[in-house]
């Protein structure tokens, strides 16, 4: 007669729980998950993906405020003579990054933008890519510099809406050299300028620069929003920016 091994039910979902109890623990104490009080998502300085709730997220209290957040030398949109500005700090590889220009950025821009109600900048923070042989060839800063030298054709914000809505997996060729050039024969801009500088990196400092005094605001990760001052770090809820842009808006009367 052959022996029946198997274990009860009941100490099989035990050995289960156990072992999902051990791996929860694991993956915690490794720096695997990392939950952020509030974002519904954001790359760290570190490399690592902050999460925290998937909607609802409660806006920060008007008292965590950084003073002396300015525009930068970007141009802006809006109104430039609004009572609120919001300031995005963000590399172009940050995937929460996309999710914030596709989800809320686009109701921001209708609501608040175009209505001229606020003065919004995009300030660089390129800090994801990883340099190969070139120090300045890492995927985050080539974008940012080739934003920049799109920017001396008039067409920053058309060449930051294309890297964002042609934006792939981080460090996998998406935004090389050669496909940065690519777009902007794509969109029409002057080749010979736009890769000159290109290869020359010509902007290279200023969005190093961006980056410095965004560490010194106090960002650690991307996307990082400031309205007047007030931090919102992650891909917020549409309504959580409403809600702080709101409130400026009523103190600014």
């Amino acid at each position: 007669m052959q022996e029946n091994t198997a274990f009860p039910l009941s100490i099989q979902a035990s050995i289960l729980i156990g072992s999902l109890i051990i791996a929860i623990a694991v993956l915690i104490s490794g720096g695997v998950i990392k939950l952020q009080g509030q974002g519904l998502g954001a790359t760290s300085a570190n490399g690592t993906t902050q999460s925290a709730q998937a909607s609802g997220a409660p806006a920060p209290s008007a008292n965590h405020r950084v003073s002396g957040v300015t525009a930068g030398n970007l141009p802006t949109l809006g109104d430039k003579n609004a009572k609120v500005l919001v300031v995005e700090f963000a590399d172009y590889q940050c995937p929460f990054c996309e999710q914030f220009f596709s989800q809320a950025y686009p109701q921001i821009k209708k609501d608040y933008i175009d209505t001229g109600k606020i003065q919004f900048a995009f300030r660089d923070y390129p800090f994801l890519g990883q340099p190969q042989t070139d120090p300045a060839g890492d995927e985050s800063m080539n974008s940012a510099n080739a934003a920049r030298c799109a920017n001396d054709q008039g067409k920053f914000w058309d060449y930051h809406d294309y890297l964002y809505s042609h934006q792939g997996q981080e460090d996998s060729g998406t935004f090389s050299k050669d496909n940065l050039k690519k777009f902007a024969s794509d969109m029409g801009l002057n080749t010979t300028q736009f890769n000159q500088c290109i290869d020359n990196n010509t902007h290279l400092t200023d969005a190093q620069n961006d980056m410095k005094e965004g560490q010194g605001y106090g960002v650690s990760g991307t996307p990082t929003v400031y309205i007047n001052g007030v931090e919102l770090v992650g891909a917020q809820p549409y309504s959580v920016f409403k809600q702080v842009i709101d409130q400026e808006l009523s103190s600014a009367k």
